[in-house]
């Protein structure tokens, strides 16, 4: 049975007052997140500690970082070290979000640098994969998501591999207008955990594969429904505690 997880990424949002007050209102409502649904809350660096105090010594919901630098330590004046983020603590990260690739222009080789990183310091990577919409209309998708799979994914031993979450971001289904389906979030998971098995083998099939296309509380049942979709990576809903506990209780 894989891991049952709904991850709520809050990106560039709220103060630390709101964000407490955020993570007060999911903490008071985690009797409607069903047994066995982990809940992640990847907060603003400027917020993790205090989240992680409220949170306390409670595995679920667990603390998340958005990001982390690509080296170790040193002269990098703004960034955030892994190290840094696992003494907050923090147990998980999110690493190769969509965002972070086109803004940022954060390569694969980047990416594979943080992932490593974040392994020996023991936090658990959610790595984002996905394809803009260009490369949807142009059927190079499987391609795009296998380049990224390859050249950072693959790059790691499986000891290190058991430990990674992968969430697959349609970017081209984020404020276009357009509509990814559960058909086509099954269809993209099904081939990531096949490409993966080329590989890591048996391992792929107990690694949890995210959804990371605009879950909310009307879809998320139907996208959970799917075989290969083990939870989400939430946006915008999980800046309000009812929509991001409802999206969890998709599962019951």
């Amino acid at each position: 049975m894989r891991e049952k997880i709904v991850a709520g990424n809050w990106k560039m949002n709220t103060t630390i007052g709101e964000g407490k007050k955020l993570i007060e209102d999911i903490l008071s409502g985690m009797d409607r997140v069903p047994a066995g649904v982990t809940l992640i809350t990847a907060t603003p660096f400027t917020h993790l500690c205090p989240v992680a105090r409220l949170i306390g010594d409670r595995r679920n919901p667990a603390l998340a970082a958005q990001n982390c630098a690509n080296r170790e330590n040193g002269a990098f004046t703004g960034e955030v070290s892994a190290s840094m983020l696992a003494s907050v603590p923090c147990r998980y990260v999110i690493l190769g979000h969509s965002e972070r690739r086109e803004y940022y222009g954060e390569t694969n080789e980047i990416l594979l640098e943080k992932i490593r990183l974040a392994l020996f310091h023991s936090l658990r990577p959610i790595f984002c994969v996905g394809e803009v919409l260009q490369e949807r209309e142009t059927n190079m998708h499987f391609q795009v998501v296998s380049a990224q799979l390859r050249e950072v994914l693959c790059q790691l031993d499986p000891e290190d591999f058991k430990k990674v979450i992968v969430a697959y971001e349609p970017v081209w289904a984020i404020g276009t207008g357009k509509t990814a389906t559960s058909e086509q979030a099954q269809e993209m998971h099904a081939f990531i955990r096949a490409f993966l098995e080329g590989t890591f083998r048996d391992l792929a099939q107990s690694t949890p594969i995210l959804y990371g296309g605009s879950c909310k509380p009307s879809n998320a049942a139907e996208l959970f429904s799917r075989p290969d979709v083990d939870g989400g990576l939430i946006g915008g809903a999980s800046l309000k505690a009812d929509d991001f506990l409802a999206i969890a209780g998709s599962f019951a």
